[in-house]
């Protein structure tokens, strides 16, 4: 990527250049190779002498699909009329009316409002069902994810009229649509007096000062050692990556640097201002933890700023710069490999083709790597020294200092089928919304102490049964200690389910840390280093 100084320590992982051949190319002709030659052969070959009228547009995106998929599994094309969709989670925003929802039942129902947003402002509850979006009915086996979307989202300052049903009574609001934030942080909060816990779920323009905002809270609080979870951050800009992980390190220290054939190596490091430079500090990681995720993991690692909990990250060390083309559309093409600050590239191989590339998270479960630290194996040629000389090892994700096993006696088959059928959501969510005026969860204190008395567990069972979803009781006979394990935790998650749909997603997280063993394995590690 090429470094731009006027950004100082920005660099975006995805970074949007307008592009125009002639502008790059002094003389088109004599730079023209022999491969581009022949698809301009063909294309007006195609073009002049097919039978019929050929679609120019959809050719010509299978072929740029096609050359992308011939380079690596990250270099994308997008099409003008998915840009905005495509990146609005790493803008940080977009524009709509502010709630999230769930289907259930072929009925859209309001899962969480957005504080100071537009349904906010007007009213809209959790629980609300939608019944009708401007006048549409807005129910039926049809109503789907892209049905919300294409009605709920539009541009700031245009209205939009939905009726709800609550509790029985029908109401009608005028949302005026708006800028809504997408937040990076999902929770944060104190696990007791001494430890907070922080979930960063994508990196994104509005992540450090996330990150910031709430450090600065926890410290007020009394925060003494951090827990990050990184588990299932997929990425983002790389700048933000580089920020994040700035708030760990000293000043001067190295956090990543890149280099490709046509990028001279850029270093980028940290300027000494972070929040957290000096207090304990666990990060979470896991198989669905990449790109960004991985330079902040990789650089605490290096450095041995903190300890590293969990399972082999997925290993994305490719840098890709946001191209703009003139229709609109845009090209996301690898330009470099990022490095950590011991050399590490952890980037896995990709020579084998996409799919068996996309199908390496399956290929590690199957082998074993999942449940167990003893079938992974690193050849010398991968290692490389951390700061305090601990051996490290490149060439496939950041692997853990502390491995965590993936809990798979979880899964009966009586748990799969409930989360199949998405019972555990739509059951919650229904009881949730029968209480919310029941003053014995009017909080999420009054909520756990009352719990038992609901009978959640057998309500669900006889929920169950009235959706077809009957336990194979010979079949649990046979797998006890499986079936009373899948049990508990299924029993935990009906109780966190139900605690996010009252009180919102930071008291999911309350409730099922219980049963969270990278949770309690990070945990138990900062309390032993505070004794």
């Amino acid at each position: 990527m090429t470094h731009c100084k006027c950004l100082g320590l920005l660099s975006l992982l995805f970074l949007t250049i307008p592009f125009s051949l002639s502008a790059q190319r002094t003389d088109q002709h004599d730079s023209i190779s022999a491969g581009e030659q022949r698809v301009s052969e063909v294309m007006q070959l195609i073009d002049h002498f097919y039978t019929e009228t050929p679609d120019m547009d959809r050719m010509s995106t299978e072929a740029i699909n096609a050359m992308l998929k011939a380079l690596d599994p990250h270099s994308i094309y997008i099409a003008a009329k998915d840009v905005e969709r495509a990146n609005e989670g790493l803008q940080g925003n977009f524009e709509g009316v502010g709630v999230s929802f769930q289907i259930v039942s072929d009925t859209i129902v309001v899962q969480s409002v957005i504080d100071g947003g537009p349904s906010e402002k007007v009213g809209i509850m959790i629980g609300d069902k939608l019944i009708r979006i401007d006048g549409q009915p807005a129910t039926g086996d049809t109503i789907n994810n892209k049905f919300v979307f294409d009605h709920l989202r539009g541009k700031k300052g245009t209205t939009v009229v939905v009726d709800v049903m609550r509790q029985g009574t029908l109401y009608t609001f005028e949302i005026v649509r708006d800028k809504i934030p997408i937040y990076s942080i999902d929770t944060y909060f104190m696990v007791d007096d001494t430890v907070g816990y922080i979930r960063l779920i994508r990196f994104a323009r509005t992540s450090v000062r996330e990150f910031e905002k709430a450090v600065k809270e926890l410290k007020r609080q009394g925060m003494k050692a951090m827990m990050l979870d990184l588990r299932g951050n997929s990425g983002g800009y790389l700048d933000i990556a580089v920020g994040m992980s700035n708030e760990f390190l000293e000043r001067g220290q190295l956090v990543v640097y890149q280099e490709g054939r046509a990028t001279q190596r850029q270093d980028f490091k940290a300027n000494g201002f972070g929040q957290w430079r000096r207090g304990r500090l666990v990060v979470l990681v896991d198989e669905g933890s990449a790109s960004a995720s991985e330079i902040v993991s990789g650089a605490i690692q290096d450095w041995d700023r903190g300890t590293i909990v969990g399972r082999r990250t997925y290993g994305k060390g490719l840098v890709q710069r946001q191209f703009m083309l003139k229709d609109g559309s845009q090209v996301r093409l690898t330009t470099a490999r990022y490095f950590t600050p011991s050399g590490r590239c952890i980037q896995r191989p990709y020579t084998d083709g996409t799919d068996a590339y996309r199908d390496d998270i399956n290929e590690r479960y199957k082998h074993g790597e999942m449940v167990s630290l003893d079938s992974i194996h690193f050849p010398d040629s991968l290692k490389y020294k951390t700061a305090a000389g601990r051996t490290v090892y490149g060439g496939g994700g950041v692997m853990p200092d502390v491995f965590v096993p993936m809990d798979t006696m979880r899964l009966s088959d009586y748990y799969i089928s409930l989360r199949g059928k998405g019972l555990l959501n739509s059951f919650p969510l229904q009881w949730a919304d029968q209480h919310r005026n029941d003053p014995r969860v009017a909080s999420f204190e009054l909520y756990l102490k009352n719990y038992d008395s609901f009978g959640l567990d057998s309500l669900l069972t006889a929920y169950a049964l009235e959706k077809g979803v009957v336990r194979d009781l010979d079949k649990e006979a046979s797998e006890p200690e499986r079936t009373a394990h899948s049990d508990c935790y299924m029993w935990l998650m009906l109780k966190a389910q139900v605690a996010k749909d009252l009180f919102g997603i930071e008291y999911y997280y309350k409730v099922m840390k219980e049963a969270d063993d990278g949770f309690q394995r990070a945990y138990q590690l900062l309390n032993v280093s505070l004794d």
